[in-house]
């Protein structure tokens, strides 16, 4: 099991594991040893060891005027 207790953000990490899970799960390529772990964990072994991590800057792509 992952010690989140150690995290500054617990929320963050598991919004930011479940994002990466979901991309594992969808055909990703690990960036950790994979092993034999569920999704899920290797996508949180992702997030711990900063394999991965959340995107903060979001840019508008597009025009909403019509």
């Amino acid at each position: 099991m992952i010690d989140r207790s150690k995290l500054p953000n617990s929320f963050e990490f598991v919004v930011t594991a479940g994002a990466r899970a979901r991309q594992l799960l969808a055909g990703s390529t690990p960036k950790v040893d994979a092993g034999v772990h569920k999704k899920t964990t290797v996508a949180q072994q992702e997030v711990i060891t900063k394999a991965v991590e959340k995107i903060t800057d979001v840019e508008k792509t597009g025009d909403t005027e019509g």
